[in-house]
């Protein structure tokens, strides 16, 4: 499975952005799609994550009613919709995929990985 993600930029603090990955390839195999982050100097963490049918999701406390992921099967995408951003935000954003969903996932529990797209929150 490959995974191309889309969406970061440069926003003000209380903006917001959208961000899209869409599989390819084998996407049929994949259950789980989901949203970490990484900031300078600090591991990557666990955003939000979806199951195959949309029904389940689960959300980092920190972006608990500030982000909503949200996926289209026949699009093979998954997005993670970002409202009212704070500099503390600021990170490369990763999508994942994986055959497995779990809640509370971490970086482990996801086999297939895009390349990042950064998302910067001025103050």
């Amino acid at each position: 499975v490959q995974l191309q993600a889309s969406g970061g930029g440069l926003v003000q603090a209380g903006g917001s952005l959208r961000l899209s990955c869409e599989a390819s390839g084998s996407s049929f195999s994949i259950n789980a799609m989901g949203w970490f982050r990484q900031a300078p100097g600090k591991e990557r963490e666990f955003v939000a994550t979806i199951s195959w049918s949309g029904a389940v999701t689960y959300y980092a406390e920190a972006v608990k009613g500030r982000f909503t992921i949200s996926r289209n099967n026949a699009k093979n995408t998954v997005y993670l919709q970002m409202n009212s951003l704070t500099p503390e935000d600021t990170a490369v954003y990763y999508c994942a995929a994986d055959r497995k969903f779990y809640s509370d996932p971490g970086p482990a529990d996801f086999g297939s990985w895009g390349q990042g797209t950064l998302v910067t929150v001025s103050s």
